[in-house]
């Protein structure tokens, strides 16, 4: 793909989003998310393969479906108060379109398209998609929070943690476990959008980070297998290290940044007396935190620390990645704003 094509889907990606981020109109909105689907599908295709195309095919036809009802509950909420504003009070229409943006972000159970397309595409348009394709459905879902039905959130929402932790559970390719894994995060993200926006996006933009961060070890490392990246610690220590580190932050542990929107958002749950609730979300969390845990063992622990047995040296890349060391380093480290961000 040459670079003006390229540089023309990025910037129609990033028009996009702008669009709908700014706008106070559904139908705006709506066309900012058309366009942001229609700039990503030549870069899903750009390698001929039929995984390709069929990830492609099978993302067109899931936000199509996803937009139809969109636009059909903007119309119908249109009709019913005569107003097309994101501002006006909510209205029947107002759990479609919920659902309709929980599809586009690829919430459970309308989750089945984000693995197979996930595994079907790029490490950098899997990064696309995982983290910029994201903001927009989940900046509508923020501005219509207060009109979202609670219980559908909670439903969403325990139903993506579980399903997050066990879907993940016997994969061997890492693209899938990765989805498994934004589906699990966006889980604990909506659980708490109806009581704390700010909350609900802050640890969505961490989520992008850590994300962001972990895409960007696995593109330097040009691993997609568990059988891949279990040979990695000879061709980069360091950098297979920071990727160990990377996973158990997206695991939730401490002392790393991944604990932090974990622990905001159970003390939320105490908070608004929903003790249950933040119990039965960390019991789901430990299925992912298995997975994770069995990806680190292999890239740690699997083989002994020596150098590559072939006289032709095996390394990575070595060229400064200045944006893979700041993302990197905000993944690893941002614990220690906890008590700044409770105090605001």
């Amino acid at each position: 793909m040459t670079p003006t094509a390229m540089s023309m889907f990025f910037t129609s990606l990033a028009i996009g989003t702008i669009l709908t981020l700014s706008s106070f109109h559904w139908l705006v909105a709506w066309i900012g998310l058309e366009i942001n689907t229609m700039a990503i599908l030549p870069m899903m295709t750009k390698t001929p393969h039929p995984r390709a195309i069929e990830a492609a095919t099978k993302y067109f036809l899931t936000q199509a479906s996803a937009s139809a009802l969109m636009l059909f509950s903007c119309l119908i909420n249109a009709l019913q108060t005569g107003e097309w504003g994101m501002n006006t009070p909510p209205s029947m229409m107002t759990n479609p379109l919920s659902l309709a943006l929980t599809m586009k972000l690829g919430l459970a159970p309308l989750h089945f398209w984000l693995p197979e397309v996930l595994q079907g595409i790029s490490l950098p348009t899997g990064l696309i998609l995982s983290t910029w394709q994201k903001i927009p459905p989940m900046i509508l879902l923020f501005q219509i929070s207060a009109h979202i039905s609670l219980t559908l959130m909670v439903i969403l929402s325990l139903t993506s943690i579980l399903i997050g932790g066990w879907g993940g559970i016997g994969q061997t390719q890492i693209r899938k476990i990765m989805a498994f894994s934004s589906i699990g995060h966006l889980g604990w993200i909506i659980l708490i959008l109806k009581f704390n926006p700010q909350l609900s996006i802050f640890s969505f933009a961490l989520y992008i980070i850590m994300t962001t961060a972990m895409f960007l070890s696995l593109i330097m490392l040009s691993s997609t297998k568990m059988s891949q990246i279990s040979t990695s610690w000879t061709k980069n220590p360091a950098l297979t290290t920071t990727a160990m580190l990377i996973l158990l932050s997206l695991a939730g542990l401490p002392p790393l940044t991944g604990f932090l929107p974990k622990l905001l958002i159970t003390l939320e749950l105490v908070k608004q007396n929903m003790v249950i609730f933040a119990t039965l979300t960390m019991l789901a969390s430990l299925l992912a935190l298995f997975f994770y845990l069995r990806l680190t063992y292999i890239i740690t622990l699997t083989l002994s620390p020596n150098t590559h047995s072939s006289l032709t040296l095996w390394r990575a890349n070595t060229k400064p990645y200045v944006m893979y060391s700041i993302i990197s380093t905000m993944a690893l480290t941002l614990l220690p704003l906890a008590p700044t961000i409770l105090l605001m």
